[in-house]
């Protein structure tokens, strides 16, 4: 598994249809879709800030990471996805996700967030916004606050 450490990525679809990838303690800058196609891959003390870095990917580890204001509609169509410890600022978030696994997460804008997924389990989640989970399904939720 090939480890990404320290970086600044930028560039439209920077790590594009990635596989088998460690990213740690880096900034995903201007460039839309940097990791979109991407499978097998692990997000460590990471920030996203720019718009859908994880679209249409598998397998996927989030732990510690950022999703600035800029980084809307981040993750779409994804299929197997945790995220843990993690503060998302940005809205339109989870759409059409499969297999989504959120613990210790705060939503600080969740408008139109977590639309249409299916297999999502929620524990110890907050979060602001209008129309929050609209159609998803087959969810398990714990201490789950609203603002």
């Amino acid at each position: 598994m090939e480890i990404l450490s320290r970086k600044i990525l930028t560039g439209e679809r920077a790590l594009f249809g990635s596989r088998a990838l460690t990213v740690t303690d880096s900034i995903f800058e201007a460039g839309e879709s940097p990791l979109k196609e991407s499978r097998d891959i692990t997000l460590e003390t990471c920030s996203f800030r720019w718009k859908y870095p994880l679209w249409y990917c598998r397998d996927i580890q989030v732990r510690n990471c950022t999703w600035s204001e800029g980084a809307r509609a981040g993750v779409w169509y994804t299929r197997d996805i945790s995220v843990e410890d993690s503060l998302i600022e940005a809205p339109k978030n989870f759409r059409r996700t499969e297999g989504l696994t959120l613990c210790r997460v705060t939503f600080s804008d969740a408008a139109e967030t977590l639309w249409h997924c299916r297999g999502v389990t929620m524990e110890d989640v907050t979060a602001r916004g209008d129309y929050f989970a609209l159609d998803s399904s087959d969810m398990t939720v714990s201490r789950l606050t609203l603002i």
